[in-house]
């Protein structure tokens, strides 16, 4: 039997995995990663990404207000448009989350190539 010490998380360490786990949620359905490419080009009203994925205006906002729920995209008003961008810090606990794996990793790595 292995004991392992019981972590102790920071509050900052728990936000940051809701959002981790939000952002993920967020990325997991194919239309909403696909509305995310076509941001990252350049910020475009609803109506304008409706027409490029295929989908209804009301299927575009559903998916904008999850993406935007999770931090992944911004809204502003131009007139009576809303006009929304990436938000590249959104990606942050994302970021934060998957380089828990890869650090050990990355340290056994370089351990063993400076042999």
């Amino acid at each position: 039997m292995v004991y392992r010490a019981r972590r102790r998380y920071t509050s900052a360490y728990l936000w940051s995995n809701v959002n981790a786990q939000l952002a993920l949620k967020a990325l997991s359905e194919p239309r909403r990663c696909e509305i995310l490419d076509l941001l990252r080009a350049s910020p475009m009203a609803v109506v304008e990404i409706a027409e490029r994925v295929d989908v209804t205006q009301q299927a575009v906002s559903q998916h904008l207000k999850v993406l935007e729920h999770a931090g992944l995209v911004e809204a502003r008003r131009e007139g009576t448009r809303h006009i929304y961008a990436v938000r590249p810090e959104g990606f942050a606990p994302v970021e934060s989350f998957v380089r828990q794996f890869w650090n050990e990793k990355l340290v056994n790595l370089k351990r063993e190539s400076e042999k």
